[in-house]
């Protein structure tokens, strides 16, 4: 079975786009090749990794990717845009994947607040993705 090619895109890689990633490989990685990237990556956030460790899935190795290493090498069956601010620069620096998705969800890298927090918030954001990627897993084409 060919594996699809999906790209999880947002403005810096460091939080949503990873937590996507990581989280879509839990649960369909025989089925998808999984891979995210950001408009102006950063860092992948301290609160990031810890609340994927929470549920078992470990980002040691993990960086925050660009675009740049993906532009016209290689083509994505689909791309979800998980951000707002993506999502309005996307049509014109985007045009190599053959579905595009918009999934917006609040950044938690902008969480205020006392350190529990905005890790709450960190946990809150994972639980919206995982939700998201597990009800489209219901609908999502089974390539063979």
């Amino acid at each position: 079975m060919n594996k699809q090619r999906v790209l999880f895109l947002c403005a810096h890689n460091a939080a949503r786009s990873q937590m996507a990633e990581a989280l879509l490989r839990k649960h369909a990685g025989d089925r998808f090749d999984v891979v995210s990237a950001g408009l102006e990556p950063t860092a992948v956030h301290p609160l990031t990794v810890r609340v994927l460790n929470e549920v078992g899935v470990d980002l040691s190795g993990h960086r925050a990717k660009g675009l740049d290493g993906l532009m016209g090498k290689t083509t994505f069956q689909l791309a979800i845009i998980v951000c707002e601010r993506t999502q309005k620069n996307c049509p014109t620096i985007y045009p190599f994947a053959l579905q595009r998705l918009d999934w917006p969800f609040e950044d938690p890298a902008e969480a205020q607040g006392t350190e529990e927090e905005r890790l709450q918030k960190f946990r809150d954001v994972r639980d919206q993705i995982e939700a998201r990627i597990l009800d489209w897993l219901k609908t999502a084409p089974i390539t063979k």
